[in-house]
């Protein structure tokens, strides 16, 4: 079984998603908004990189830090997609006006 959380950066007004998933083996990987897949020992390792490349979780967030960061909860949800490559499109958002 995986679980994957999502994480959100954003640089000025372009949001870019990450895919954090857990493995069972209790490794995991990240995939990032330009496509690129990180393998990691722990989800702790992924945890930190996520963190040191200004990245936060988004089921962690408020509205308040979410406007602070440019947008609103209401509008914004992680991407779906049936796999990977569809999903890669849709990881960088431009969010265009002020929320």
């Amino acid at each position: 079984m995986t679980r994957d959380t999502w994480w959100v950066a954003t640089l000025g007004r372009t949001l870019h998603w990450a895919r954090l998933r857990e493995r069972e083996a209790g490794t995991a990987e990240v995939l990032d908004h330009d496509g690129a897949l990180h393998t990691y020992d722990s989800e702790d390792t992924a945890r930190s990189m996520l963190l040191d490349a200004d990245f936060v979780e988004f089921d962690g967030l408020d509205e308040e830090d979410a406007l602070a960061r440019g947008f609103s909860l209401d509008e914004l949800a992680p991407p779906r997609a049936d796999d990977d490559a569809a999903l890669l499109p849709l990881m960088t958002v431009n969010l265009g006006r002020d929320a």
